[in-house]
């Protein structure tokens, strides 16, 4: 038995917040953000939605495009840094709810960034086992609710969004997800984090910005020239690379190192900002309702975030 890739959905906040926003209140500019990062505008959740909210529209939109019904899944994961809870209930747990799924397994993955590639790993793992046959897994974040919008390093890099997909069991080889790697280095806790229980810190997000620049081009670069050795592929052999939307200078730079070109490359970053683990499905959705993506397309991932967590995934979608 494999895991296919069968389909993806995404769901995006009304709120556009430009980065004019940012300029009307800080010492700032227009283009000076652009510059940095490649980010124009990011979306932003109302005072009255939450992560699963966010997590549960994107979800309708994949378990739909997959021709399933909510009682066909039988596991629900959700990656997320910005939950709706501190520890309990999980966010799948409430998304579960949300589309009316009973008595199903539901669990949180904090890997932040690289949330929804450990998602996906984890979902190949449980129906490669015989264990689960239709897996959902989502990528959400109300990342606007842990930002310090004083903080002139993190504040305008990040936006709020969901994306969600079904990972389904498949006989057909030619379906099968490819290859999944992921991983972890505690070492390297103090560049990417939240200040927790034990911190008399506001519980925002806190970034050592060139230090995690430097770290996160080296480790992609390394991290998708592993896969694709592993695997025997060169980049002619990608249809689509789609990696983390961070930074427009960090997927040039990784996609310069490794020669994918403009065709191959997919960029975000400057509609939707910094959405973590939300990211590379809204990047993977935009693709498929804009037709960049058909069925059999083998598509590259990678994802770095903190913990600090890495990870890449060779990816034919089988979807419709």
């Amino acid at each position: 038995m494999y895991a296919s890739f069968k389909s993806i959905g995404a769901y995006i906040p009304d709120e556009i917040r430009t980065n004019q926003w940012f300029v009307d209140r800080m010492d700032t500019s227009d283009e000076w953000i652009t510059k940095r990062t490649g980010i124009n505008q990011r979306h932003i959740a109302s005072d009255d939605q939450t992560t699963s909210d966010l997590g549960a529209n994107a979800a309708k939109i994949a378990i739909q495009r997959a021709q399933l019904e909510p009682s066909d899944i039988d596991l629900i994961i959700c990656a997320t840094i910005s939950p709706d809870y501190f520890c309990m209930p999980s966010t799948a747990c409430l998304i579960a709810e949300k589309l009316g799924i009973r008595d199903t397994m539901a669990l949180d993955i904090s890997a932040a960034c690289t949330g929804f590639i450990y998602a996906m790993q984890t979902a190949k793992a449980f129906i490669e086992s015989g264990m689960k046959k239709n897996v959902l897994i989502i990528g959400a974040e109300k990342l606007s609710s842990i930002i310090d919008y004083t903080d002139r390093t993190t504040c305008m890099l990040f936006g709020d969004g969901a994306g969600a997909a079904v990972i389904s069991a498949t006989e057909n080889k030619d379906e099968a997800i490819l290859d999944i790697q992921c991983s972890a280095d505690g070492s390297m806790q103090d560049l990417l984090l939240t200040p927790g229980v034990q911190s008399q810190e506001k519980p925002f997000m806190q970034m050592k910005g060139n230090e995690t620049f430097k770290v996160a081009v080296r480790t992609l670069t390394s991290d998708v020239r592993s896969i694709m050795e592993k695997n025997n592929l060169t980049n002619k052999d990608i249809d689509l690379f789609i990696p983390h939307q961070a930074n427009y200078r960090i997927i040039k730079a990784v996609g310069d190192a490794l020669k994918f070109d403009d065709h191959q490359k997919v960029v975000t970053v400057a509609k939707y900002g910094n959405t973590s683990s939300a990211s590379i499905p809204m990047a993977i959705n935009e693709c498929y309702e804009d037709k960049r993506m058909t069925k059999g397309d083998m598509i590259l991932l990678d994802a770095f975030g903190g913990g600090l967590t890495w990870g890449s995934a060779l990816v034919k979608f089988s979807g419709n």
